[in-house]
């Protein structure tokens, strides 16, 4: 009775190490994130969205906007959760002396997770961010380009001093701002000893080292877009609209659609 008991638990346990989703954190080794799948879809891409400054991945999974969104693409949403109350990324306020290398294995391994654990095509992933979630996903996409199909950073950008140049680049890159800004401003502004990036000089520095080129404007309601490409089609898109520090769905929305359109995702 006891060889089969022990027997019964062995055979759960792995299920148990998986069993997770949008109401109950996936564990990976001492970090953890969540999980929404949409209905009725095999193998399919997924948003993975980072959260401002001491959010959480249930904050995420509370916005109905973002899991109506990832209902409306037939994609999964997947709520990152930051090393503390802040994503360790270099220049932080927590931690300015950082490099990164937290937030760097956490996402290293966070994408095969996707694939092995729930069927995620890890080729149509898309990693979008507001706030401080929106400073993380500018660090990945200059750290880790390759690791996802495109970077959706909003209303945050690197910490000061911008990097001099991008060992990922060219990636597919769309930051969305509010020229009216007061908490991260487009120009940046101090916090605590440090100070945020300003936003021109990361687009600048991606441009140079992706060779990004031939601006056009692109139509996007209530916001005036411009967009540069690569000769292999990778593009660079700076989205402004005339609000304050704000978030919405439709943001990472059109990214999605957008770099869907151009053969990206």
């Amino acid at each position: 009775m006891r060889l089969a008991v022990l027997l019964l638990g062995l055979c759960l346990a792995p299920l148990t190490a998986v069993a997770c989703g949008a109401d109950t954190d996936c564990a990976l080794g001492d970090r953890t994130y969540r999980i929404l799948m949409p209905e009725g879809v095999e193998r399919p891409g997924a948003v993975v969205f980072a959260h401002g400054y001491r959010g959480s991945a249930s904050g995420t999974m509370r916005s109905q906007g973002l899991r109506d969104m990832a209902a409306e693409l037939g994609v999964a949403l997947v709520a990152v959760k930051s090393y503390a109350e802040d994503w360790r990324i270099p220049g932080v306020p927590a931690d300015p002396a950082t490099d990164g290398a937290q937030e760097r294995q956490y996402f290293s391994a966070l994408v095969p997770a996707l694939a092995e654990r729930h069927g995620i095509d890890t080729g149509r992933l898309l990693l979008a961010g507001f706030s401080a979630g929106g400073m993380v996903t500018w660090q990945m996409a200059c750290d880790l380009g390759d690791l996802f199909a495109g970077f959706a950073p909003i209303a945050g950008t690197f910490w000061a001093p911008v990097p001099s140049t991008c060992a990922s680049a060219p990636v597919n890159l769309i930051h969305t701002h509010g020229t009216s800004d007061k908490i991260v401003p487009l120009a940046g502004r101090p916090s605590a000893e440090t100070h945020q990036g300003d936003v021109e000089k990361a687009v600048s520095v991606l441009r140079a080292a992706g060779g990004y080129g031939n601006p056009v404007d692109v139509p996007a309601e209530g916001m005036a877009c411009t967009a540069e490409s690569t000769p292999d089609n990778h593009v660079l898109e700076l989205c402004l609209h005339d609000g304050g520090h704000s978030m919405r769905a439709s943001y990472v929305a059109r990214a999605w659609r957008r770099l869907e359109a151009l053969g990206a995702l």
